[in-house]
């Protein structure tokens, strides 16, 4: 078994064939280390190899890793996001803890995020969840409801919207992995005019990061890749 000093140097070579596959730069993808259901010790290895920007799930399991890393040595270079479905009764640790914010798809959790954010501590960074594919099923908002909630987002002082995150539906081809990735990157593009700060695009995991990258995906969220296979059954 790879250790995970390993696995990181991988999927970072992986990373690199991808942009150059499409003539993109190296540094234009980042690689947010999905540390979800991971034990600190995990996170400490990732960060001993070079990563510092980790993504959590889970509210109290994420605040929990936060503080514990405020003590770490590399604490002021860490960057913690989070990616998960957002209860409105969760936003306030959200707001007191997190640097980023992938998953706003309601206009009543960005207001909220915005008001708890403390004045103390910098703007939130913030991204828009859209459901690409259409599905029920999925998180976020549909592509006709962006523009106007990234219109009042921008008003919000304590918030900085910075992009567009999509999660997809599976698909194994890669013609249609990158058909869905394209969507949210015209998205970004229609938007950009109108919020020149925009410069992310959350898209991509393990199985169809090549496509993500070829589409414009700025940061891609790996976790299995990294850190190996997830126990679920310790969480709610």
């Amino acid at each position: 078994m790879n250790s995970i000093k390993q696995n990181i140097t991988q999927v970072i070579k992986e990373m690199a064939l991808a942009t150059e596959k499409c003539g993109r730069a190296t540094d234009s993808v980042q690689l947010l280390a999905v540390s979800k259901t991971k034990p600190v010790a995990a996170i400490e290895q990732a960060i001993d190899a070079g990563l510092v920007a980790f993504g959590e799930n889970y509210v109290q399991e994420g605040v929990d890793k936060v503080n514990y890393f405020a003590g770490h040595p590399a604490a002021d270079q860490l960057v913690w996001h989070f990616i998960g479905p957002i209860q409105s009764n969760k936003t306030r640790p959200i707001a007191e803890h997190f640097d980023w914010v992938h998953s706003i798809d309601r206009l009543k959790t960005a207001t909220r995020l915005n008001e708890q954010r403390p004045a103390t501590m910098a703007p939130l960074n913030v991204l828009l969840q859209v459901n690409t594919s259409g599905e029920a099923s999925k998180s976020g908002i549909n592509e006709d409801e962006v523009i106007a909630l990234a219109a009042e987002i921008a008003t919000m002082p304590q918030l900085v919207l910075r992009g567009l995150m999509s999660i997809p539906q599976p698909e194994t081809d890669y013609d249609s992995q990158f058909a869905a990735f394209k969507k949210l990157a015209d998205l970004l593009a229609l938007l950009k005019p109108h919020h020149p700060q925009l410069d992310t695009l959350s898209m991509g995991m393990s199985g169809d990061m090549d496509a993500a990258i070829a589409a414009g995906s700025t940061m891609v969220r790996i976790g299995t890749a990294l850190f190996g296979a997830r126990d679920y059954g310790s969480q709610a």
